[in-house]
Order: structure tokens, then sequence, then C-alpha cells
């Protein structure tokens, strides 16, 4: 489909099966219109297979590395990393920095949270241990930095290093789950991708740490304790000073600010923008600067303020 992986978790689960079943029938030949997930799974055993067989490179990613012991620790449902490894003389791991624990028996304690934060499983299906290669065969492990350093040496951002990658902060993320994983534009998305992002590439990304409500549910959810909504109001401040942000947000908060600031002022603009919205024409209220209006009607503005309809519905509570 040439897309991109919308979860880290489950990269397809933007997909509906019937839309997965089309792209079968295009690409694999199975029936036309077939949805059912056992026939598709079939579809892929039996077009993977082969692949799997005759490979002569198998690569996997790493979940843990146990520093102790030279362990190289991988987890999956799906038997994938397994059936690779196995069957391909040459087995080539590749590993963050940050996936080396210390010891032995700290590994339990990461397999579950890990399997319980994605999936909501007890443990993954497959939780494979490799610590040299097979008979005949050569094991390779490539340790990437990309980057990871340089958060290393910041100690703003340094916790979200600590992330085991488990989508827990995707699957509860409000705006994550509104907007989906491809809107973000990075190879990580939702809020860890937000905080992350920034650090790779801050002039190219510096709009993810602004696409959070900052309800602080991914740090409730976080198994590893991540700061995620500290870091995204962090990133938030340091863009802005370094003004990474756009010309017009720029003016727009200055403007707010001075507004916000003085109770005049606030009551004088509530009562201008109450008035605007209710008389203007729409080519004036939907200009190019109104972004939010591009998909969206302006709500109906309310006769009076809060404020005015507090003071007038509590009047008996001064008397």
């Amino acid at each position: 489909r040439g897309e991109a992986p919308s979860h880290i978790v489950l990269p397809a689960i933007h997909l509906k099966k019937e839309e997965i079943g089309e792209t079968f029938h295009e690409k694999l030949g199975t029936e036309k219109g077939a949805s059912d997930p056992t026939y598709l799974t079939r579809a892929a055993r039996r077009h993977l297979r082969e692949k799997f067989l005759t490979a002569d490179v198998a690569l996997t990613g790493v979940n843990f590395a146990v520093a102790e012991t030279g362990t190289i620790v991988v987890c999956t449902n799906e038997g994938n990393a397994d059936m690779g490894v196995h069957a391909a003389p040459v087995q080539i791991h590749c590993m963050g920095i940050e996936k080396i624990i210390p010891r032995q028996e700290d590994l339990g304690v990461f397999t579950r949270l890990l399997a319980r934060n994605a999936t909501g499983q007890a443990v993954t299906t497959y939780t494979s241990h490799y610590r040299r290669p097979k008979p005949g065969g050569a094991m390779y492990l490539v340790i990437v930095d990309n980057g990871r350093s340089n958060y290393l040496g910041n100690p703003k951002y340094m916790n979200s290093l600590k992330c085991i990658r488990c989508g827990g902060c995707m699957n509860t993320c409000p705006v994550y789950r509104r907007s989906g994983g491809h809107s973000y534009g990075y190879v990580i998305p939702g809020p860890i991708g937000s905080i992350l992002a920034p650090q790779r590439d801050m002039r190219r990304h510096y709009d993810l740490p602004f696409a959070s409500s900052l309800c602080g549910s991914c740090t409730d959810v976080c198994p590893v304790k991540i700061d995620i909504h500290e870091q995204l109001y962090r990133w938030r401040q340091e863009l802005t000073q370094r003004k990474r942000t756009a010309l017009v947000k720029r003016l727009s908060m200055k403007i707010a600010g001075v507004v916000l600031s003085g109770n005049k002022r606030y009551n004088l603009m509530g009562h201008l923008a109450r008035l605007a919205i209710r008389y203007l024409p729409d080519k004036l209220l939907y200009l190019p600067l109104n972004a939010w209006g591009k998909g969206r009607e302006l709500p109906a503005p309310p006769q009076q303020s809060f404020k005015q309809w507090y003071i007038q519905t509590h009047k008996w509570k001064k008397s």
C-alpha cells in the first residue's frame, strides 16, 4: 500500500479488514471481497513462508539486552523473529543503546510491563532469548545511537529514553485516537514521538509538542514513569524561545497574553468576539488565517459570557 506504520505495536491498526482484503486481492491474488481474518492470515502465511525459508539474512529489532549475560531478547506475538533467525544462516539484531538492562533478574519485570501495557497480555506469545549463533551460522549485534546520546546529555528530556515502546501512551491519547498515527509525520507517533521528534529534527517537527491537550493521561499510563506531558510542555517553551514556531502563532500568543492579563481588556474582547461571530459574514470569519475553520463551523455565540451569567445567577449570595 506504500503506507508507513501508524502504531509502533500494531502498525496496521488504521486499516479495516475489508481494506486488507482488497490489498491482498491486488497483491497476492486472494478472492475478491474476502475479508475473513483467518482466510487472510493463511494467505499471508503462504506468501511469507517461502520468503522466510529462502532468506540469507534475518534482521530483527531488540526489546531488551541483558548486560549481565549478554542475552538479546526479542518479544513478538507472530513468531516472525524466531522463524527468521532459525531459518537464515545469518542473524542481525539492531538495538538502540537504551535497551540495555543490568541483570537477568530485572528482565521479568520489563517483559511483564511491556506485554501488559502493549496488548493486555501477561506475556507475549514468543519471548526469544539469543546468546550465540546457531551451529554453522553467524550472529551480529548492531548498537544504534542515532541521536540518543544527545538525549543523555540533556537532563530535561533524558527520561524519554526509558521508553520500552509499549504504545500505551498512544492508546490513551485523545489526540492520537482522533487523528491517527500518520498525522504526526514521524516514525514514532503519539505523545512519546512528539517529545522524541524535535530532538531529532527541531526544524521539521517543531509542531508536534503542540499536538497535545496536556491532559496527562500519557504520563499516568506510562509503565516506566516518563513525565511525557511535562516534557511536551517544556518543548513548547523551548521551541517558542528559540522562535521555531510560526510567526503568526508567536504574534497571536503575544496578543492573547496582553488580552488575558487585564480584566477589562478580557471582557471587552470577549464582547467583541461574540458580536463578530454573530454579525460578520462568513467571508470575513473564515479567512485563510482561520485554519480551525477550514473543516468546521464556529459554534453559535452565547448571549452572555460565563462571567456575566455567574454574576447574574449568584446575586443572592452577595445580599
